[in-house]
């Protein structure tokens, strides 16, 4: 029985030690609008390549101090993880750009319907690709919320494709990086690094434009520029960590909370108004969430009693 103790704890202790990192990346996410505000100077494309120039020494401070850089050379010397970090490093900067353009368009709705698909998506990727099991009760939620998100695309058909491909590249993106042996930090350090040079060349054109660069014009806006290396690294860092520590399908249904917040934004600072169509669609999606945590808890106090 002793050796027995172990296997029956492990997957209990699995998912709360990912459930921390999810909801701090996920609020963070949340709340990210309010900072893209404050730079809504900056282009863009300019913008996402001064993103990838600062995360990458903010990642490196990080492994320095964790003494990390051992791992971060297995990685680099790996062949096949460097062409699935190639492959994230792709996904997420799609993510970056068409979030920050929709964002600074004004595209708030867009942007939050295309982080509501993406549970959806993750269930999905996890039943099919990691064949991860949902229970009947779980299925039902999917369901639900599936006709939510349905009853908010069809409001916006002509903002579609800024909510698929935030859904689609940010899901297979968390894909890629549960499926590499590699540690979130490390990982997330080689997709900046991979991503550095076209930043770089991102940056020199648009300092080499009429209107010149956004950065080192202006103290603070430049200091906004560059903490965007902090706001990138963390919450990728612990969805990083979250991904690997948790069932897929779970992780999924937690990201609600972002898409929640900027809506609530939407509303609130960015003053667009919201539908009934919308307002249905959230009663919708927060019963869904509401099935789906009901059967995670009651599985784990089934698995505390049987323990």
């Amino acid at each position: 029985m002793a050796a027995s103790q172990p296997a029956s704890h492990s997957p209990y202790h699995a998912e709360p030690s990912g459930l921390p990192a999810a909801l701090g990346a996920y609020v963070i996410w949340g709340f990210m609008p309010l900072y893209l505000l404050l730079v809504t100077a900056v282009p863009p494309f300019e913008f996402v390549g001064w993103r990838i120039i600062w995360t990458l020494p903010f990642c490196l401070l990080i492994v320095a101090l964790r003494k990390q850089f051992p791992a971060l050379r297995a990685a680099l010397s790996n062949p096949r993880t460097m062409l699935a970090l190639f492959a994230s490093a792709i996904l997420i900067a799609i993510n970056w750009f068409v979030y920050i353009w929709a964002i600074m368009q004004s595209e708030v709705y867009a942007a939050s319907l295309g982080y509501y698909l993406n549970p959806l998506l993750n269930v999905l990727l996890g039943t099919l690709l990691l064949r991860e099991r949902l229970s009947k009760w779980q299925w039902l939620a999917v369901a639900i919320a599936a006709g939510a998100v349905a009853l908010l695309a069809a409001g916006a058909l002509t903002t579609l494709w800024i909510s698929l491909t935030l859904a689609l590249s940010f899901g297979m993106y968390g894909i890629v990086r549960k499926q590499v042996p590699v540690g979130s930090l490390p990982g997330l350090t080689i997709e900046s690094a991979i991503l550095l040079l076209p930043a770089a060349g991102i940056a020199w054109w648009y300092a080499q434009s009429p209107a010149g660069s956004a950065f080192g014009t202006d103290l603070g806006l430049s200091a906004l520029i560059a903490f965007s290396g902090i706001v990138t690294a963390v919450p990728l860092l612990m969805f990083a960590i979250a991904a690997k520590r948790m069932n897929y399908s779970t992780l999924g249904f937690i990201q609600y909370l972002a898409p929640t917040i900027v809506f609530i934004l939407g509303l609130t600072v960015f003053g667009q108004e919201l539908q009934p169509v919308q307002l249905g669609s959230f009663v919708l999606i927060w019963t869904a969430v509401a099935i789906f945590v009901a059967d995670l808890w009651t599985k784990s106090r089934r698995t505390r009693a049987t323990a």
